[in-house]
């Protein structure tokens, strides 16, 4: 982890009152959508040793916390492009 401080502005969120938040580009949940909702549980996860370039490793690290989740994201757009 960084010894930098986590910046946030939760203190700011906190204060704000639901008349504060613009919800304008959020579509209605009405009866429609809960009728072709579906709940998705994603696969369990397994540890593995895997070896990666080191300069795509830092490129994925250096976009901060994540990194690993982020190669899986990766993986997982690929295997989906590609599972018939």
């Amino acid at each position: 982890m960084s010894d930098e401080p986590t910046r946030s502005d939760l203190k700011r969120i906190d204060q704000m009152t639901d008349e504060d938040i613009d919800y304008s580009d959020v579509p209605e949940v009405d009866a429609a959508f809960f009728e072709t909702a579906r709940v998705v549980v994603p696969p369990g996860k397994k540890q593995l040793t895997v070896r990666i370039d080191g300069d795509v490793l830092e490129w994925l690290k250096g976009q901060g916390r994540g990194y690993q989740t982020r190669i899986n994201a990766i993986l997982r757009a690929y295997y989906e492009a590609h599972v018939s």
